[in-house]
């Protein structure tokens, strides 16, 4: 025994010390995750474990999913992946549910997801406003069913050549479940220690046989998350209202701060996964999922003067301390798929259609219409809808060919058509319409109000849209043991697109050599791109958005999000957008030294062109008259998306893993994974003569933008874990330590710079008996909370700031039951 401790102790300082350097950790000889054949970024028939990949591939099985005692995707991956990350509360309307994710530091959208290797449909949810991930439009994690997940393989390098558009940080393929027999069931409950944020989640699995040697596999998922907020006591600094009177938030502050957390997430979601194998070696598949969702989440609250003063003071005015709206979401989200693979002329073949689609119909309530006038009856509006449609069709193919070399070459090819919609369907007249009510008296005299909502317009005609766009792709793959240590593979992806994206090549070279029993180097090359999605050339919205002024002093800027296409965007410089092309460098060391240890390094670095930004706040006297001339109130700010930079990113993930063997005293599987990454600005687009026309001020690209691009999100991620069974016990611990990230502003005065924290997980676990488990938990064990440096509270960011990485909740505490029949 104390050998065996001696040895993890030293094992356990050695990883440590290499994780200084920044690296990833995972499966063991003994652990099945470590021989896991791996279908994510290899073809051919030739199996590929973890170890032997030719490039990083991480695997997380159902279990794992299930101890880190998180109910959504995000949060566990989060939990799970020293690459990825994703804020807590990232501003912009529906932010609160499509959070910003970001892997090896890029945008969410530069993450190719799949199911069972198919391509997954994107949100229909923009992340508009959103400070981290601005401008992405994401696939929403959150609504594929954890009960469904056999486990999720994790590809952290740039893979364009083999999948097309959007893998340029990496791919995550999911693999639903292919049991067939029993029935499992997963029920939790928790809140956090402040005895709000109550979360109730149920996933359920039933698996059983399908005619002769398939599977049906079928899933039920259900979570219910209240709100919660940390404002704290919310201390007003209002000036006097424009009669003079004091601001009734300054000595009445009951309600205000809402917005500082989390709002109402109720989900439901379902998925099948079935088999059926037909003669003559055909076997037939298909796989599904369907969502709804139910969130509601409280806006930004607004100040009496936005309201008060604007309607004269008028009786019956139904927020005298100024207006506080909600914004309410109701989506519906599927994905279908059916195909079969078979075997013919020795060519294993593969052939799959894919449907998807995403809708939202977007609410707001406590909201009001003031240019209609003084009758207030009217508060809750229906916004807009927006949906999503994607239709995927592949034809592939894979042989392994005799080439008189001492292992066949591995040869794949296929092609690919791909059907996309995004429309953008308008809301209720009153949500937008400009009434022809005047003021009838006070400050505001003889003017009229604001056209539309105080907080967030509807869609209005002029805004709605819809784009569909078409495109087609060809591939090869090869892959060749040139001797028994030495592998290489190439692959090469040609894609057309319609509406002037034109063509695209990508290519990826990967090698590995093992030049010693059980030590590997590996490397890759590739190029790769991303194509703008539809909604970022067809979304367009107005808002209000708060902006930090000099001094601690905010302001409220009524935003018009345009399309790049409108006249107004145009006459403000914007271009037709361009898609993203990136280059990927990595270069990595595997390690095996003794039995159930495994050791991987590797280096990246990544260069995007012509990224998809949104603009700053653009607004001020000639950005008036412009928007003006094109038809648009006098008092809105303007933004847009633009090819707005080329960036660098380099990095490097960290792995290292070792499972012992106690004997009758248990056990163990330790795990020490780190990331590190940093993002830089290579160059910006010039301010197109339109803007810098106007004056010295106006830039495409601010220096809050910057910031978000390049220290949102934590600079680098440790994860140390550790797996403990005994008998009937099971123990696990996850201790990690988020970098320091910023939040930054375009007053330097106002930036906030937030130090490191170390989170710790535990689950405790007991087997009743074979068919009952109870554990109880917590997430946050210790309570940690970001700094206290918040700008100021009462103007939205409040003291804990808002990219938090692990949550602005604090602790959280749960039970859970699991059942298997």
């Amino acid at each position: 025994m104390r050998t065996a401790f001696s040895k993890t102790f030293a094992l356990s300082s050695l990883s440590a010390a290499l994780l200084a350097a920044g690296i990833p950790v995972h499966a063991l000889a003994d652990d099945p995750t470590l021989d896991t054949v791996v279908v994510t970024g290899v073809r051919g028939s030739a199996p590929r474990t973890v170890t032997d990949s030719p490039v990083p591939i991480d695997v997380i099985t159902a279990e794992q999913l299930e101890k880190t005692g998180q109910n959504g995707l995000k949060d566990i991956l989060t939990r799970l992946l020293p690459s990825f990350n994703a804020p807590t509360i990232n501003g912009g309307g529906t932010a609160f549910l499509v959070r910003g994710i970001s892997m090896r530091g890029l945008g969410g959208d530069q993450v190719l997801i799949l199911v069972n290797g198919k391509r997954r449909h994107n949100t229909a949810m923009i992340n508009n406003n959103a400070r981290v991930g601005t401008a992405a439009v994401p696939v929403d994690l959150d609504l594929i069913p954890t009960a469904a997940i056999e486990r999720i393989e994790v590809l952290r390098d740039g893979a364009a050549a083999q999948y097309g558009s959007d893998a340029i940080a990496g791919v995550i393929n999911i693999i639903l479940k292919k049991d067939n027999a029993g029935i499992t069931s997963d029920s939790s409950l928790g809140q956090y220690y402040s005895g709000d944020g109550t979360t109730g989640h149920e996933a359920a699995n039933l698996g059983t046989t399908l005619g002769d040697g398939g599977f049906f596999n079928l899933s039920f998922d259900a979570k219910s998350q209240e709100p919660y907020d940390r404002a704290g006591s919310v201390e007003g600094n209002f000036g006097p209202l424009w009669d003079g009177s004091p601001d009734p938030r300054n000595s009445q502050t009951h309600g205000w701060g809402e917005e500082y957390g989390l709002g109402r997430d109720r989900t439901a979601s379902t998925a099948y996964n079935l088999e059926l194998p037909l003669e003559n070696d055909v076997t037939l598949y298909s796989f599904s999922t369907l969502s709804y969702r139910d969130g509601k989440k409280v806006l930004g609250h607004r100040a009496p003067t936005d309201i008060t003063a604007m309607v004269g003071n008028t009786d019956g005015q139904p927020y005298p301390k100024g207006g506080q709206a909600t914004r309410e979401v109701k989506e519906t989200d599927y994905q279908f798929a059916v195909g079969g693979k078979g075997l013919a002329a020795g060519w294993n073949w593969d052939l799959s259609t894919t449907y998807g689609r995403d809708k939202a119909k977007l609410y707001t309530d406590n909201n009001l219409n003031i240019s209609n006038g003084p009758d207030f009856s009217q508060q809750r509006f229906h916004l807009a809808d927006e949906t999503f449609d994607q239709w995927t069709n592949n034809l592939d193919f894979t042989r392994a060919l005799d080439i008189g070399w001492s292992s066949p070459l591995e040869t794949s090819f296929g092609i690919e058509y791909r059907w996309e919609k995004f429309e953008l369907g308008e809301g209720e007249p009153n949500s937008y319409n400009y009434g022809d009510y005047v003021i009838p008296s006070g400050q505001y005299a003889g003017r009229r109000p604001d056209p539309g909502l105080f907080s967030v317009n509807g869609t209005s005609p002029e805004d709605a849209n819809a784009k569909i766009r078409h495109s087609g792709a060809a591939y090869v793959d090869f892959g060749l043991n040139i001797t028994s240590q030495w592998y290489a593979a190439f692959a090469l992806r040609q894609e057309q697109y319609n509406q002037g994206i034109g063509e695209t090549t990508s290519g990826k070279f990967t090698t590995r050599y093992e030049f010693l029993p059980g030590y590997a180097v590996r490397a890759a090359v590739s190029n790769g791109f991303r194509a703008p999605s539809l909604a970022q050339n067809a979304f367009s919205s107005t808002s209000s958005v708060t902006q930090f002024l000099g001094g601690g002093v905010t302001t409220t800027a009524r935003t018009k999000q345009m399309r790049p296409d409108s006249p107004e965007a145009i006459a403000l410089g914007a271009e037709t957008l361009k898609p993203e092309k990136s280059r990927n460098y990595s270069l990595g060391f595997t390690a095996e030294p003794i039995e159930r240890l495994r050791f991987t390094a590797d280096l990246y670095l990544i260069d995007i062109d012509d990224r998809i930004l949104q603009t700053g706040i653009l607004s001020g006297t000639a950005v008036s008259d412009i928007l003006e001339a094109n038809g648009l109130p006098r008092n809105l700010s303007g933004q847009y998306f633009a090819n707005a930079a080329d960036t660098r990113t380099k990095g490097i993930d960290l792995v290292l893993d070792y499972s012992q063997n106690f004997g009758e005293y248990g056990q163990a599987k330790w795990s020490v994974a780190y990331n590190h990454n940093k993002t830089t600005i290579r160059d910006l687009a010039e301010t197109p003569s339109e803007l810098s026309s106007l004056g010295s001020g106006y830039v495409l690209f601010d220096r809050q933008q910057q910031l978000d691009l390049t220290k949102a999100t934590p600079k680098d991620k440790w994860i140390l874990s550790t797996n403990y069974r005994l008998d009937d016990w099971n123990v696990n611990l996850a201790v990690t330590r988020y970098g320091e990230y910023t939040e930054g502003n375009n007053n330097a005065e106002n930036d906030r710079t937030y130090s490191p924290k170390w989170i710790t997980d535990i689950d405790v676990a007991y087997d009743i008996s074979d068919n009952v488990t109870v554990a109880v938990g917590a997430n946050n064990l210790f309570d940690e909370y970001p700094d206290s440096i918040g700008i100021v509270p009462w103007a939205g960011t409040y003291e804990y700031g808002m990219f938090s990485p692990y949550g602005l909740g604090g602790g959280y505490y749960y039970g859970r039951l699991s059942l298997a029949f």
